[in-house]
């Protein structure tokens, strides 16, 4: 389960992009990053003793607008990054990652975004007797991001170029398996580009801004998976969302999105039953009701194929008090079709994951 939820993000991202038919033309890029971890939990105080430092490795390949998607985002790029990095604590080890990702561009092309998301490798989890100390990764394999804005200078002595700029990677196994306290890294990189043809290409320019209408369209989406809380050894319990929500585009790129969530979470029924026992003080009866329902308010990007969403979530129904009434969902869908799609997320309260979510689901 840890292992497709990056595999399905790297596969959705290369079906959203595999049938575009253009111009081929690619590059390599090479960083090298130094910087430091992030102090998001004061639980991770102990693993902090370095400088964390790693290399990305990456392959581009570049958009010259023969979709019309492509022009309305500036002709980014997309490709494969693989990265290494040493976290300078024996604790923590050293972690390998593979991503897919996007660059976005601005400052008439001299800088870029990069957003990837993908797998990464541990090599020392925790364990109960060998590594208890280890409480940011609880497995081998988690879910890693990474951003990553440079300046970029291509083609400075012949196919070589440079670019530098500051980079966030982000580890965490949203809490499939405890404990997931998650690091997170911000460095500043320096990195090589190296174009694998002679020449660049000509833009395509044929979109023309235009008035973009589509009436209200009504979703209908199910999404499951498994997590555990953040009480090791509590166990892993599958979870059921039904969701129910109207979208409206409000141009080509954007749409407005207003729904309701119905949470079947039996990792929650499983806390409300341990609180009861192991802390009376809390005054947790075992009785309370482990489901909530809540409406939210959400955006999704469309890109190509595929779209990325954002919801903020209030709970209207929250029985049992477990981190807080608010929650916050941000993922990637692929369409299939007009209609379906497939979509995974992240669902969290603040900085504290709860679940991935892998989802099916209709737009009528």
């Amino acid at each position: 389960m840890k292992q497709l939820l990056a595999y399905l993000f790297c596969f959705f991202f290369a079906m959203g992009f595999s049938q575009e038919k253009q111009v081929s033309s690619s590059y390599l890029d090479v960083n090298y990053f130094s910087g430091n971890i992030a102090l998001h939990n004061d639980d991770i105080l102990h693993l902090i003793t370095g400088h964390p430092e790693g290399f990305i490795f990456s392959w581009n390949k570049k958009t010259f607008g023969n979709k019309e998607w492509e022009q309305r985002f500036g002709y980014p790029d997309y490709g494969i990054s693989f990265a290494y990095q040493d976290l300078k604590n024996d604790v923590l080890g050293n972690n390998y990652s593979i991503y897919g990702h996007v660059n976005f561009y601005f400052l008439n092309r001299h800088a870029f975004l990069r957003l990837g998301q993908g797998i990464a490798f541990t090599t020392n989890p925790y364990d109960e007797d060998s590594n208890h100390k280890n409480i940011a990764f609880g497995s081998k394999f988690m879910s890693s991001t990474y951003a990553m804005i440079n300046y970029k200078r291509e083609r400075i002595f012949d196919r070589f170029g440079l670019q530098a700029g500051l980079s966030l990677i982000h580890y965490s196994n949203a809490n499939v398996k405890a404990p997931n306290t998650s690091v997170n890294s911000i460095t500043f990189n320096v990195g090589i580009t190296y174009n694998l043809d002679d020449e660049n290409h000509e833009f395509i320019k044929t979109v023309t801004k235009e008035k973009f209408t589509e009436p209200i369209k009504f979703n209908l989406a199910f999404r499951s998976g498994i997590n555990e809380s953040d009480i090791i050894g509590s166990g892993q319990f599958p979870f059921y969302v039904f969701s129910g929500y109207a979208d409206k585009r409000i141009n080509q790129k954007s749409a407005l999105q207003f729904g309701t969530d119905v949470f079947f979470s039996n990792f929650l029924k499983e806390l409300i039953y341990y609180k009861s026992i192991a802390f009376p003080e809390e005054n947790v009866k075992g009785e309370e009701d482990y489901k909530r329902v809540g409406i939210f308010a959400g955006h999704e990007l469309f890109i190509n194929k595929l779209s990325l969403v954002t919801q903020y979530g209030y709970y209207v129904y929250y029985p049992y008090d477990f981190e807080g009434k608010t929650y916050i969902r941000i993922g990637l869908k692929r369409y299939f079709g007009e209609k379906w799609f497939g979509a995974i997320t992240l669902k969290s309260h603040g900085a504290r994951a709860e679940a991935v979510e892998f989802g099916i689901g209709v737009r009528l």
